[in-house]
């Protein structure tokens, strides 16, 4: 598996782009994060690492999961940094 096939697309739905922006008030998992189709081998230190290397950001953490439609991680960007501007960035907005 090539670094450039980890990341296959943004996953997009209501829910998922209610938590691209959130106040510092809310929960761990609430706010500040992006979801992404990614390649069913890849763990979660080379997605965060790939992920940082396309966009230029720092990843706190990585959940995944395997759903019928493949693997989805949600990345949860560090604070300074902002997962509506990667959204723009792959057209998500």
């Amino acid at each position: 598996m090539k670094r450039s096939d980890v990341l296959i697309r943004p996953f997009v739905t209501e829910k998922s782009m209610n938590h691209t922006s959130g106040t510092p008030t809310q929960s761990f998992t609430d706010g500040n994060r992006i979801e992404f189709i990614v390649h069913r081998d890849a763990d979660k230190g080379t997605i965060k690492s790939v992920f940082e290397e396309r966009f230029e950001v720092k990843v706190e953490r990585v959940w995944t999961r395997i759903e019928k439609d493949g693997k989805h991680a949600i990345i949860k960007l560090s604070e300074g940094y902002s997962a509506e501007d990667v959204g723009m960035r792959v057209g998500v907005f």
